[in-house]
């Protein structure tokens, strides 16, 4: 059913209810009195915002709510798998019958797959996935583990997924991809990682107590992270899992963070430029102390962002960690730097500033002829700044053919592989 040519809330009365259950897997009815404003307000409100998700009807017919076991005001979520229906009769608060909805419509245990793993990703809680390779022992191991996702419902979410098709993601996970079955929770969140011993099987038992154990912060995440540099080496500073928190998170600095895969055409292409860019803060002290260009191979590196394609770029501003800037423009050297000023908390403007020093360069060998005593000086300087200029004539030429060169090869490269390349795992 297509739930936008329908209205936000539809109008519910003892002949329609029954149908109306079933119109989709899920449906949310709202028994509430007529006169009620703020449920009506509330619960349309919450309507508007999920009706791409479900279907929403409403009654104030008192007696078909007491039919229906609820009295008013309250809300029902009908749907077509588990216990089939769920209840809220809480106050009507905005956000806690989204989260109802939310929680409510997902499958004890469902599937992970392309068309689901978005939402779980969105739903808040953590997953708990099930790899089995076959539906036989998917099945079997859901109807093992119910008893689990029966008891933690609202805190965990659990979901079989096909390791015959999406084996590779649990390499993403940590667990060793090839040795089935296998169960992981990730913190959504935090996109921290939780895998079981693969050495232990898989019993309501052991998992109960892993998954207990979990919920009650005694179990560390696992965390894959290539060593740390001994020395950085170049203008861009190489992050890892070990010491992302200690660079990313430097409350004092603007950190700008290109998230990239070895394999990736786009960031090879990038890789020259991104140098560049790095070079404008890196060699500029009053810059560097208050700028970091850094890097992290986000396939060999557990990072807390989920990252979904590659190169993605953020920006993570002195001040206000929490809430990173995703960079969506063109990637050249002036627009990502254009961007470090327009969003950073120090608003340098490196960019800027280098054409204005080249600009002064050439400026010097322009100088009118000096009285004989400075003649000398005045000489060694103009020399010093043409030098210069020449040399920064060479390097952006060479810059120039090198992008060019890169430019095609990323294109064949591209053309080679599948569409699907420049996305962190296959889900």
């Amino acid at each position: 059913m297509t739930k936008q040519g329908m209205p936000a809330v539809s109008v519910i009365d003892k002949d329609t209810i029954e149908d109306f259950k079933t119109a989709d897997k899920v449906v949310l009815v709202g028994y509430f009195a007529a006169d009620d404003k703020t449920s009506n307000e509330t619960f349309g409100s919450v309507a508007s915002g999920l009706r791409d998700s479900f279907l929403f009807g409403a009654t104030s017919d008192a007696a078909l709510a007491k039919a229906e076991g609820v009295k008013q005001p309250a809300i029902v979520l009908y749907k077509t798998f588990d216990e089939g229906k769920n209840t809220f009769e809480e106050t009507f608060d905005k956000t806690a019958i989204e989260q109802f909805a939310k929680t409510s419509s997902t499958p004890l245990i469902g599937e992970v797959g392309p068309e689901t793993y978005a939402g779980y990703m969105a739903a808040g809680l953590p997953l708990a996935y099930i790899f089995a390779e076959t539906p036989e022992e998917r099945d079997e191991l859901a109807k093992t583990l119910k008893p689990l996702a029966t008891k933690h419902k609202g805190k965990v979410n659990f979901a079989t997924i096909d390791a015959k098709a999406f084996g590779q993601h649990a390499g993403n996970l940590n667990l060793e991809a090839g040795k089935w079955p296998a169960f992981a929770i990730q913190e959504t969140a935090k996109n921290q990682k939780f895998p079981f011993d693969q050495s232990k099987k898989m019993t309501e038992k052991n998992i109960g107590k892993f998954v207990d154990d979990f919920l009650a912060g005694k179990v560390e995440p696992s965390v894959k992270s290539e060593p740390i540099p001994e020395k950085q080496e170049g203008p861009v500073t190489v992050i890892v899992a070990k010491n992302y928190e200690e660079i990313v998170m430097d409350d004092n600095k603007d950190v700008l963070v290109e998230f990239y895969a070895p394999w990736c055409g786009h960031c090879k292409a990038l890789a020259p430029k991104y140098e560049e860019l790095a070079a404008l803060y890196a060699d500029n002290p009053s810059y560097s102390k208050r700028v970091t260009i850094a890097k992290v191979d986000a396939t060999l590196n557990d990072v807390p962002d989920e990252i979904q394609g590659f190169p993605t770029i953020k920006l993570f501003r002195a001040g206000d960690k929490s809430s990173p800037v995703d960079y969506s423009g063109s990637r050249t050297i002036e627009d990502l730097a254009k961007f470090v000023k327009e969003n950073g908390s120090h608003k340098v403007d490196a960019y800027a500033d280098a054409d204005e020093s080249m600009a002064e360069a050439r400026d010097q060998t322009d100088m009118p002829h000096q009285a004989p005593a400075a003649t000398k000086a005045a000489t060694e300087a103009a020399e010093a700044a043409t030098d210069s200029v020449k040399s920064g004539v060479k390097e952006s030429i060479k810059s120039v053919v090198t992008e060019a060169a890169a430019a095609v090869k990323t294109a064949i490269a591209d053309s080679d592989m599948d569409a699907g390349e420049d996305h962190h795992d296959e889900l």
